[in-house]
Parts: structure tokens; C-alpha cells; sequence
């Protein structure tokens, strides 16, 4: 038989992994182990929400866009695992911190301000690489223009 403690434990673990509306947001600092690189701009984490709770969670770095790993240009397929690449080489296996983190239009994942812990924003450190774009949640600026999108280049 399940204890009232228990029940209230797993009803706020439900909550935490319901999307966010854009407009709530935690504040965090949220600490958080990176388990993996999914692309040029997001991440998975383990995220410590409380003492002896953790959440698996993807994680989109606020204010950046990377080049798309399914595009059909190869140009951008290029840019795109090289963007991959130097943000396994920056975060993958590392501590970081989570602020800002909130929900909306991401299909699963949170949007977060990210910054490697004692250290710099994630997103700063890949535009300072140029290997992402600025991204303020308007239309997506395409990496390829329409001869490179049929694997011209």
C-alpha cells in the first residue's frame, strides 16, 4: 500500500514533466548532469529538481539555432555536426546550470538559459565559435539557400 508521502512524490514528479506554458518559467539555478549531445542546440540532462530527485529531461539552449543534422543540404549537415561536435566537447559528461527553464513550442524539451557550472553561458560560447545563429524565437533563417538545399553543395 502506497503511503500519502509517496503519492504526493510521484503526483509532483507527473507535474514537473508536464510542458510548461511559455509563460512559467523556473527561475533555477537548476543543477544538471549532461548525459548526452542530441544535436548543435539541445542536450539531456539529469536534472537535480529537489534532494534525492532527479528528472531526465532535453534541454533547447535559449537564444541560439543550430544548423539541422536532417537537413537535406549537405552544408548544413556539415555545420551541423560540427556544431554537435564542439558542444559534446564543451558540455557532454559535465555539470552544468540550468535558469530560466520553461516549456512551449519545443516538441518534449525544456528551454533554458544553460551555462557550464562556474562558467560560461553555453550559448555565448558556441556564437563567440561561430557555429550557431542568435535565435529569438522568431522565424528560423535557413542555412542553405535553395540550390544548396538539393545537396548542391
Amino acid at each position: 500500500m502506497m503511503t500519502y508521502a509517496r503519492l504526493i512524490s510521484i503526483a509532483i514528479c507527473v507535474f514537473w514533466l508536464l510542458p510548461a506554458s511559455a509563460s512559467e518559467l523556473v527561475d533555477g539555478p537548476v543543477n544538471a548532469r549532461v548525459l548526452r549531445v542530441i544535436d548543435g542546440d539541445t542536450f539531456e540532462a539529469e536534472a537535480l529538481v529537489w534532494p534525492g530527485h532527479r528528472v531526465r529531461v532535453a534541454v533547447r539552449i535559449r537564444g541560439i539555432d543550430a544548423p539541422e543534422l536532417r537537413s537535406r543540404c549537405r552544408a548544413e549537415k556539415r555545420a551541423a555536426m560540427q556544431a554537435k561536435a564542439a558542444l559534446e566537447r564543451l558540455i557532454e559528461g559535465r555539470q552544468v546550470v540550468l535558469s530560466h527553464v520553461g516549456g512551449g513550442k519545443y516538441y518534449g524539451r525544456v528551454l533554458a538559459d544553460a551555462a557550464i557550472a562556474a562558467g560560461p553561458s553555453i550559448a555565448e560560447a558556441l556564437i563567440t565559435q561561430g557555429l550557431v545563429r542568435h535565435y529569438g524565437n522568431g522565424r528560423r533563417v535557413l542555412f542553405c539557400d535553395n540550390r544548396d538545399a538539393n545537396g548542391a553543395s
